[in-house]
């Protein structure tokens, strides 16, 4: 069954569950941004071949020309809408805006299983029980990684336990992660120069916020991200070490829109590991 889907992350769950009755496609490859994405020669086709479309949902794929393909595909899911239809509680939101980046809290991406197995099994009957089966496995390997990843950050000391990336692919990173468990003010933890959506323009109200959030929590280093330009990052730094602050830019970017060549579960242990040597 050729199957495509818009993201790496999508792909990895896709992947998973499917094993070798599934082939997978990545549209969205390498370190393009999701957000701003727009068709390409080629990519209608690739549309055109596949049995199954899975995307991401929740207005990450908002480039125009892909949006309106994704909407008119009978054949497309989108993962994080039913995420989002089983678990309306655990989405974020910032500035009015839905959140898209739930692949960044492992326990809840683990419940994007639940529309791949089914879709797969309606397009594919005979092997039903193929994905059943890998599914479970691909639950309880999920649920490790998680408890993993929780362990890693939970180990730094809770008065370091913030963050600043380049923009808040992060939010639901720092509510599974680095927050206490049942903390309120989870929020708190975690800031960004940049919106839900990476622009590269920043005004000096943006950076000046960062720098308040940066004295305030007492923090040396501001973390990168592969996908994502360093700029704003690195005026973060060279702005607030002018006023005195000693911020360092992480020298290891994480792994927020952009995978590289990990597996989904490597980047976020990966992302955990960098994060709790360099706070």
């Amino acid at each position: 069954m050729k199957v495509l889907c818009t993201t790496a992350q999508v792909a990895s769950l896709v992947a998973e569950i499917g094993g070798e009755r599934v082939a997978p496609w990545v549209l969205i490859r390498g370190e393009l941004d999701p957000h701003s994405y727009e068709m390409v020669k080629g990519d209608a086709e690739k549309f055109a071949r596949s049995d199954l479309i899975f995307y991401n949902g929740l207005g990450l794929e908002h480039g125009a020309s892909l949006a309106s393909l994704l909407q008119r595909s009978k054949n497309a899911i989108a993962v994080g809408d039913t995420i989002q239809k089983l678990s309306p509680d655990r989405i974020l939101t910032k500035d009015g805006v839905v959140d898209p980046h739930i692949w960044m809290d492992i326990s809840l991406w683990e419940q994007g299983i639940t529309p791949v197995v089914e879709a797969l099994s309606r397009q594919d009957s005979e092997g039903a029980s193929y994905y059943l089966a890998r599914a479970k496995n691909l639950r309880e390997e999920m649920q490790r990684a998680h408890d993993k990843v929780l362990e890693t950050l939970q180990k730094v000391p809770e008065k370091k336990r913030y963050l600043v990336t380049s923009h808040d692919a992060f939010q639901y990173f720092t509510r599974s992660y680095l927050a206490n468990p049942g903390e309120v003010n989870w929020a708190d933890r975690f800031a960004a120069p940049e919106g839900l959506a990476p622009e590269g323009q920043l005004s000096l109200r943006d950076i000046q916020k960062i720098i308040d959030f940066v004295k305030l929590k007492r923090i040396c280093v501001v973390f990168p991200e592969t996908n994502v330009s360093r700029d704003s990052i690195r005026k973060i730094a060279y702005a607030g070490n002018e006023l005195g602050l000693d911020i360092s830019v992480c020298p290891e970017p994480l792994y927020g829109d952009a995978m590289s060549d990990l597996s989904y579960l490597e980047m976020m242990q990966k992302n955990a590991e960098t994060i709790a040597k360099y706070l």
